[in-house]
């Protein structure tokens, strides 16, 4: 099968529009598949297993770490050189809109992913332009064959918002690489000379994420709040979360090392269609606290695996973290974290993938015929 993929963001990009599209791309070719991928212009490389047409971009004012993509014409030549069966749409917005429009002009069929809420980041950055983000969420993906939602809570979204032709489709999760054994006492060492409490958050460090909310975790006695991303909220939050240890953007088996030496995992931010970074604390057998909003009320099972709490309270994460204190309670929970994701990996999510892509295959030839 030939599969171009049509992606708002791509390695060496850190987030997860841009994670999602490298790991299907990998497993589309270790299937025996071609895919291309189409991205926005970045000013390195990236290890992709398949070739990239870059499309000119500029960054995003303000947030220079996410680029736009200019308009351009390499979108429908590349799909049309490749001989594409299918398009794959990650997170469409803007290259996406117009690969969904030469996909239709070529008559390939589309599938559509969606996973970021742009109408939350249009409330959170700009204090409007909700409905105009989701008028055009809904026409590029009423416009595909189907769309993929990363969650129920995605799933219901676009259904409430006029999207047709909506199927659930998870992440995965390397659980290879975030396993409980990479917990590291010297990192342990490092981070809480006196045996604190770790607290962690890795993601993002922006608005939307909220990570201010950890200010009153960073008052507690005995506890010690790690903070692993950058962002345009990095200043502001060194200054909001005092005492917190801030790691910077981290990576890979670093990542895992982090992810799996801290205490309790805690997620902010409301705004999460899936949350990666939950599904990876999970993996490394670390307990979670989350917002029950979006994507983590698919993930965390309230008190089995975690805690779920009011979106945007401060004191009940500060609450969750108190009961979190008990040793016995946090080992229980990430045993059964891990247990929970073992079987979420690339390869069985991918796999998923090609029966989506196979159903819309069948469906058009039924049409055709």
């Amino acid at each position: 099968m030939r599969v171009v993929i049509v992606t708002e963001s791509f390695p060496p990009d850190v987030n997860g529009v841009a994670h999602c599209a490298l790991q299907t791309a990998r497993h589309l070719a270790a299937r025996g598949h071609q895919p291309l991928v189409i991205a926005p212009a970045t000013g390195e490389g990236s290890d992709a297993p398949c070739p990239v047409i870059r499309v000119p971009s500029l960054p995003l004012p303000g947030y220079p770490e996410v680029r736009l993509a200019l308009p351009s014409r390499r979108v429908a030549a590349a799909i049309a050189a490749h001989r594409a069966d299918l398009v794959h749409l990650a997170s469409p917005f803007v290259l996406g809109v117009r690969g969904m429009a030469a996909a239709a002009r070529l008559n390939v069929p589309a599938v559509a992913v969606y996973q970021t809420d742009l109408a939350g980041y249009a409330r959170t950055y700009v204090g409007t332009g909700e409905g105009t983000a989701w008028r055009r969420l809904r026409a590029v993906h009423s416009a595909a064959d189907r769309t993929l939602a990363p969650s129920t809570s995605a799933l219901r979204d676009l259904e409430e918002h006029g999207v047709r032709r909506v199927r659930l489709w998870p992440r995965g999760v390397d659980t290879d690489r975030f396993r409980p054994e990479r917990r590291d006492a010297a990192l342990r060492r490092q981070l809480a000379p006196h045996g604190e409490l770790l607290v962690g958050y890795v993601g993002r460090l922006a608005p939307e994420k909220q990570v201010e909310l950890l200010a009153d975790v960073c008052a507690l006695d005995g506890v010690r709040v790690v903070v692993t991303g950058d962002g345009p909220s990095a200043p502001a939050l060194r200054a909001a979360l005092p005492g917190a240890v801030f790691l910077g953007r981290r990576t890979g088996d670093e990542l895992a090392r982090i992810h799996a030496s801290l205490d309790v995992f805690a997620h902010t931010g409301p705004y999460e269609t899936f949350c990666q970074t939950v599904q990876e604390a999970m993996a490394s057998g670390v307990p979670v606290i989350a917002p029950a909003a979006g994507g983590p009320l698919d993930l965390v099972g309230h008190g089995r695996t975690g805690l779920l709490v009011p979106p945007g309270d401060a004191g009940a994460v500060h609450d969750a973290v108190l009961k979190l204190a008990d040793p016995a309670l946090r080992a229980a929970y990430g045993h059964a974290g891990r247990a929970a994701v073992r079987s979420r990996t690339w390869a069985a999510v991918g796999d998923l993938l090609l029966d989506h892509y196979a159903e819309v295959l069948g469906a058009r030839a039924v049409v055709a015929a």
